[in-house]
């Protein structure tokens, strides 16, 4: 018997902020955000407007491509913030990807494909900005969708330690219940 699933659970390491993608709420935590990164600094307008233009932009490209959730590390290491983001999406029964450089992978919420990748974009100087990507796809249990788990971070030079973190985060995925279905 197949039990399909009503919502999904991912233990995030403290610091990591969610920020709601969907039209109606995305405004609401962008400006959460902005105001928890500045702690009530008032003397940065210019710098809090630019960060509220990004993310208000990351959020609304991230829903465009059926984003569900985007998650973005406000965890600190020193003085520095340790950059990197989770964009959890759903894919229908005919985008789930086939990666011929995946392995095949068992976590608690099932059987995954896992791919670690290296991106670049460009940077505000004209330059390429690299960065180190994993995703993890995941068959939702009798729906024939899939969840897609991107995790991002520029910190090409601790990329293995980003990606330990990553996959326990993943490892941390958990379906809570929801009905029955056929066999």
């Amino acid at each position: 018997m197949t039990v399909t699933p009503i919502d999904y659970e991912l233990l995030l390491p403290e610091g990591w902020f969610r920020i709601g993608v969907e039209p109606e709420s995305r405004e609401r935590s962008v400006d959460a955000l902005v105001d928890r990164r500045f702690g009530g600094a008032d003397n940065v307008p210019h710098l809090k407007r630019r960060l509220r233009e990004e993310l208000l932009a990351q959020a609304g490209a991230a829903y465009d491509q059926g984003g569900i959730e985007l998650y973005l590390s406000m965890q600190r290491a020193g003085a520095l913030t340790v950059p990197a983001s989770l964009l959890v999406t759903l894919l229908s029964p005919g985008r789930a990807a086939e990666a011929s450089d995946a392995s095949v992978v068992d976590l608690a919420a099932g059987t995954a494909l896992r791919r670690r990748g290296r991106t670049s974009a460009d940077g505000d100087d004209g330059g390429s900005l690299p960065s180190i990507t994993l995703n993890y796809q995941v068959p939702v249990p009798g729906t024939g969708t899939h969840l897609l788990l991107t995790f991002s971070t520029p910190l090409v030079h601790i990329a293995d330690a980003m990606v330990e973190l990553f996959d326990a985060v993943a490892g941390s995925l958990r379906w809570r219940a929801g009905y029955s279905g056929r066999e």
